[in-house]
Parts: structure tokens; C-alpha cells; sequence
């Protein structure tokens, strides 16, 4: 099992094995070119490479490695990304790819990381004398099975009867709230435009990591969702209190799972909590059209994640080292 190593540039060359190691290897919409196109397009730099495990037409194994610092490399991993960029056919070992891989690296390599793996789609391997494995972090997913309503009474009291009241003193107020959801190319690039304005109003703002339609995360999750809207599998949830934009969602899918990327609200707003009414309504309309199996959160769980799913699993590092 020999390892090559391309420029990033040659991945355009490479994207249909990709794409099909990716069905291969329990496909995800995360690590597809749909998606990895546009994250290698603004957040990679020339140093990174594309590494291949045997026949480039129909490899072991394909990866987007980066060096991290001397004697170190391992998968590149925008923020972004939920996953770390490695595929693999499923009846070959991680382990034995890892040391082919670390064999094929500069003479001074010491450790290759694989990063932020799911173990639904890479089933985590067994601890050796020379690899380890680590909790990244937890997330949730929501299993989309019978109808809504069903779902929504299996949540927490709590949860049920805070929406209620809020919902209720909204119609006293005469606010109308409209769930609207965008799935056109056309409108993606706006969407993006309102996303930031939403999102830079807050306090991300203020730590320079909000999205705007000019900045790379813009320009990513802009050409991302366009690409994703050619196949009819991009979602923006936009929430409304009247005719204001309260709430976004922004989303990927295929026929098997629902992945929210982002979510941004009107911090302004505190007598209700929009982004929270804008899900309950989503995940209706998601559930009332049988639309995925499953809707993934991919971010750490917090508290809130809690009231809404029942579902949690450990997102993992693989080490491999020399020594």
C-alpha cells in the first residue's frame, strides 16, 4: 500500500474517485466535492497535499494533509469542517494506512493525526502500541421516525410549555412568525448577504469570526450551498417575526441525513427565543415530508442540544506515531 502526494491543485483531476471512495466508505455529504471543493478553494494553502493509497482510479485511501509542525502532520481541518478530511475503503485497516502513510511522509515525521472522525461513518479502531485514540467532543443527532407530533411529546415539559409561551404571547402581540425556506440557487448568495448582516449584529462580531458575503466563510458557504442546490439538497431556514428576519439555519442533506452547518438569531430579542422557534417548526416541516433519517448537529452538546435529542455519540482523534 504506497501513498503519493499531489498539490491541491490536482485534486479537480482526482474528484470522481473521490466521490465514489466517499459512497464506499458510508457517504456523507461533509466529505463530499460538493463540499470539500470550495473548503479546499479558501482555507487550504499551497503546502497542503492530496495524498492517494494505491490505484489513484480506485484507491485504499484518499486524504487533504497538512503539516501541522515539525515532525507532525495530520488531516487538514478547517474550522469549517465538521469531519477531517480522510477516506477509506471499509475492509482496510486504519492502522496499516496510517503506518504506510507515516513510512511515505519526510524522514523526520514523528505522528500523522487523523482528526474528527464520526464513529457511524469510520468505525474507531482499537488502541495499539503505536496508535492511540481520543474523544474530540460529543454531538447529537435527531432520528427522524414517525410523525412530528409524536416526536414533540417524547421531549421535556420544559421545552414543550416555554415555546407554548412564547408562541402565545406573539399572537397577543399580533406578531406573525412565517418559517421560510430557501432551496434556489438564485437566492443563496442573498441569503449568505442577510446570514451576515444577522450574524455581525451579534456578538461575533465582535471577535472577527462572523460570516459576511466578502469574507472567505462567506464566499465558502455561499459556493458550498450552490453546489449542493444543483441537486436539490441545500437548505436555508429563515424565521420571520413579521417582516423581520429573526433566525437562519443553514443546512446540507442526501437521502439519508440532515446536516445543520450554522445557526444565527436577532441577539436583540429577549422575551422570546427565535432560533428555538424556528427548530420546532424545521424539524416539523422535516419530519411531516419524510425528507432525511436522521439530523445532525456535528457541534459540541450543549444543554439545549439535550431537550431536543436523545442521540449522542463521541467524535474522535487517531494518533499514529513512529516511536
Amino acid at each position: 500500500m504506497h501513498w503519493k502526494f499531489y498539490p491541491l491543485t490536482d485534486f479537480i483531476w482526482h474528484q470522481v474517485s473521490w466521490d465514489k471512495l466517499n459512497v464506499q466508505a458510508r457517504q456523507t455529504t461533509l466529505l463530499s466535492t460538493d463540499f470539500v471543493i470550495p473548503l479546499l478553494a479558501y482555507f487550504s494553502t499551497s503546502a497542503d497535499r492530496l495524498a492517494i493509497c494505491g490505484n489513484a482510479s480506485d484507491p485504499a485511501a484518499m486524504a487533504i494533509i497538512t503539516k501541522r509542525k515539525f515532525g507532525v502532520w495530520e488531516t487538514l481541518q478547517p474550522s469549517q469542517a465538521p469531519l477531517g478530511l480522510w477516506l477509506q475503503k471499509r475492509d482496510v485497516s486504519t492502522a496499516l494506512l496510517m503506518a504506510q502513510l507515516l513510512k511515505c511522509l519526510p524522514f523526520s515525521t514523528l505522528l500523522f493525526g487523523i482528526t474528527q472522525q464520526d464513529p457511524d461513518l469510520l468505525a474507531r479502531p482499537e488502541n495499539q502500541d503505536k496508535l492511540t485514540t481520543l474523544n474530540y467532543i460529543q454531538t447529537a443527532r435527531v432520528i427522524v421516525a414517525g410523525n412530528f407530533d409524536d416526536y414533540w411529546q417524547q421531549r421535556g415539559k420544559n421545552l414543550r410549555q416555554n415555546l407554548k409561551r412564547q408562541r402565545n404571547r406573539l399572537e397577543r402581540e399580533t406578531t406573525k412568525i412565517t418559517l421560510k425556506i430557501i432551496t434556489s440557487i438564485e437566492q443563496i448568495s442573498q441569503a449568505i448577504i442577510e446570514y451576515g448582516k444577522l450574524e455581525s449584529a451579534g456578538w461575533k462580531n465582535v471577535g472577527g469570526t462572523a460570516i459576511h458575503i466578502d469574507n472567505n466563510q462567506g464566499k465558502f458557504y455561499r459556493d458550498m450551498l450552490i453546489n449542493f442546490c444543483r441537486h436539490d439538497d441545500a437548505l436555508v431556514f429563515q424565521y420571520y417575526y413579521d417582516d423581520r428576519l429573526v433566525a437562519i439555519d443553514l443546512c446540507i442533506k442526501d437521502s439519508q441525513s440532515l446536516v445543520i452547518l450554522k445557526t444565527t438569531y436577532d441577539e436583540a430579542i429577549t422575551t422570546s427565543s427565535p432560533a428555538m422557534l424556528m427548530r420546532q417548526d424545521a424539524f416539523e416541516y422535516i419530519f411531516n415530508s419524510h425528507l432525511v433519517k436522521n439530523i445532525e448537529f456535528y457541534g459540541k452538546v450543549m444543554d439545549w442540544h439535550t431537550k431536543w435529542s436523545d442521540e449522542f455519540r463521541y467524535l474522535y482523534h487517531i494518533n499514529y506515531r513512529m516511536l
